[in-house]
C-alpha cells in the first residue's frame, strides 16, 4: 500500500499534517525510561509501515469539530494495539521477517518481543484513559479480546486442512475488521461527531477491514517479497491457510492437501506450487467473497453527510479490491 497512492485518494493536506505529528507522538509515547526497552519497542515503528488504522482515524475526525489532539490520540492508540499485536504475532508464528526487516523476536528474541508487545499496549490503554476518556478504554480493550480470539482461532486451525471459509472469515473478523472498525468509531467518537456519523462510519469500516484482509490475503500469494516485506505465500509456510487456500482445498481436496504436506514437509518448494493457489479461477473466487461486504460498506458511506468524506471511503474500498487485481 504505497503513501504515494493514498495520497491521491485522501487530497486533504490537514491529515497529512497531522499524520507528522502522529509519527511524532507514536515516538514520545513509546518511549521507556529503559533505553534498551525504547529501542525493542520502537524497531517497528521506524521499519515504517502503511500507517492505515491511523489514517482511518485521522478521516473519521474530520466528521465532528472537537479537538484535534484527540483524534491524534485515538490514531496512536489503535497504532499502538497495532504494533503491539505484531510483536507477538512474529513470536507465535517465528517469523523471520516483518516490513522489510528482521523480525524483532530474531533481531533480539522471543521473550524481549513479548515483552515489547505488551509495553505498547500498556501504553495505548495509558494514553486512552488520561486523553480520550473511560468509553474509549473499554473500545480498545474489548477489540483487543476481539483481536486475541481471532488470533487463538487461526492458530487453532494452524496446519489445518480440515477448516473451511467460514472459519476464516471469524479470524479475520476478530483479527483485522475489529480493530479498522475501532479506529474509525474512535476517530470519530474523539472529534465529537454525532452518534449518527459515528455509526455509519463504523459500519463501513467494518466491512472495509474485511476488504482488507481478503485482498491482503490475495497479495501474500501474487506479489514479491520486496513488495510485502516478507516472502511471496509466507502465509502457506506458517500454516496459515487463508481464503484461495481454503477455496482450492474445496476444489481438489486430495490433491491439495498433498501438496500442502509436501510444502509442510520440504518436500517441495513452494514457487513450484503457488500457482496452484495463484491462479485465475481461484482468484476469481476468492473475490466474490468481497461482492457484500462492498455492498454494505458503500451502503454505509453513502450515508455520511460530508460529501468530501464520503467519496474518500468509496475510493478507499475500491484501491483495496484494485490492489488484488
Amino acid at each position: 500500500m504505497e503513501s504515494k497512492e493514498l495520497k491521491n485518494i485522501i487530497p486533504i493536506q490537514s491529515i497529512w499534517e497531522d499524520l507528522d505529528l502522529l509519527e511524532d507522538r507514536l515516538i514520545e509515547i513509546s518511549s521507556s525510561s529503559d533505553p534498551y526497552l525504547t529501542e525493542i519497542s520502537q524497531y517497528l515503528i521506524s521499519a515504517g509501515g502503511k500507517r492505515f488504522r491511523p489514517l482511518i482515524a485521522l478521516l473519521a475526525g474530520k466528521l465532528g469539530e472537537g479537538d484535534n489532539k484527540k483524534v491524534i490520540d485515538a490514531g496512536v492508540s489503535v497504532e499502538l494495539i497495532h504494533l503491539g499485536s505484531l510483536y507477538h504475532d512474529d513470536v507465535i508464528d517465528d517469523a523471520t521477517t516483518r516490513r522489510g526487516v528482521v523480525s524483532t523476536n530474531k533481531q533480539w528474541n522471543s521473550t524481549l518481543a513479548i515483552l515489547a508487545g505488551d509495553y505498547l499496549l500498556a501504553r495505548s490503554s495509558e494514553l486512552a484513559a488520561e486523553s480520550l476518556g473511560l468509553e474509549s478504554v473499554k473500545l480498545l480493550a474489548s477489540t483487543y479480546a476481539q483481536l486475541v480470539e481471532g488470533q487463538t482461532k487461526e492458530v487453532q486451525f494452524s496446519y489445518d486442512t480440515n477448516h473451511g471459509t467460514e472459519d476464516y472469515m471469524k479470524i479475520i473478523q476478530g483479527k483485522t475488521a475489529s480493530l479498522i472498525k475501532t479506529s474509525a468509531k474512535l476517530g470519530a467518537m474523539a472529534s465529537d461527531s454525532n452518534q449518527e456519523s459515528v455509526n455509519f462510519i463504523s459500519e463501513w469500516a467494518w466491512h472495509n477491514g474485511i476488504i482488507f484482509q481478503i485482498t491482503d490475503d490475495i497479495l501474500d500469494l501474487s506479489s514479491d517479497e520486496q513488495t510485502l516485506g516478507k516472502p511471496s505465500g509466507n502465509d502457506i509456510l506458517e500454516g496459515t491457510y487463508t481464503l484461495p487456500v481454503l477455496i482450492a482445498l474445496k476444489k481438489q481436496p486430495e490433491k491439495i492437501k498433498k501438496i500442502l504436506s509436501d510444502v509442510s514437509d520440504e518436500k517441495v518448494i513452494l514457487k513450484e506450487v503457488i500457482s496452484e493457489f495463484n491462479n485465475d479461477e481461484i482468484i476469481s473466487e476468492s473475490k466474490l467473497f468481497l461482492k457484500t461486504h462492498i455492498e454494505k460498506s458503500e451502503n454505509a458511506a453513502m450515508k455520511i453527510e460530508n460529501k468530501d468524506i464520503r467519496n474518500i471511503l468509496l475510493d478507499l474500498n475500491r484501491y483495496l479490491i484494485e490492489r488484488s487485481n
